[in-house]
């Protein structure tokens, strides 16, 4: 049984606030059940979901990974062990960028509401210490990720991702 988790939600940019759903219960959504999911055994979290736009997301990646530009989702891990089975009592923070979103959501065939869905997903699986780096590990993210996101009626994210465009970290 996993432990209770507490999601709070940032909404910074105006973009979020016009989309069709009521967008932090769609993130809140999302992240409680890849919690469930890939977060059994651990003990009570907690876990920020900023929904920033792309300015303050390229401003992170630069400072944070080296990298001056946008990017969908980053992940900021809080520190200490991380895993299936142990999570610190605060996770990290989750920062989508929503220019980003909506543009690839747009390219990609999808809705707004479902790709900040699946970011949020793979933002959480990277706080509770899954990665994409290797081919193996980013086919059991993936494998992860497209479980989840069934559970919630969202079509697999995968199967038309048009080439270039990837997930942040």
């Amino acid at each position: 049984m996993t432990g209770p988790l507490t999601i709070d939600v940032d909404i910074q940019a105006g973009g979020w606030r016009d989309a069709p759903d009521a967008i932090d219960e769609v993130a809140r959504r999302a992240v409680r059940a890849a919690w469930r999911d890939a977060g059994s055994g651990a003990r009570e979290a907690e876990v920020s979901i900023v929904l920033g736009d792309d300015a303050l997301v390229r401003r992170l990646n630069a400072a944070y990974r080296g990298h001056d530009k946008a990017t969908n989702v980053l992940s900021f891990p809080a520190g200490g062990e991380t895993g299936p089975d142990i999570a610190p009592r605060l996770l990290g923070d989750i920062v989508l960028a929503y220019e980003t979103v909506a543009r690839e959501a747009r390219e990609q065939g999808k809705s707004v509401p479902d790709h900040a869905a699946h970011l949020c997903v793979h933002g959480l699986l990277h706080l509770l210490g899954h990665d994409h780096q290797g081919d193996a590990d980013a086919v059991a993210m993936e494998a992860l990720e497209t479980a989840i996101l069934a559970e919630l009626g969202i079509a697999d994210p995968f199967l038309d991702i048009s080439p270039g465009v990837e997930q942040g970290g």
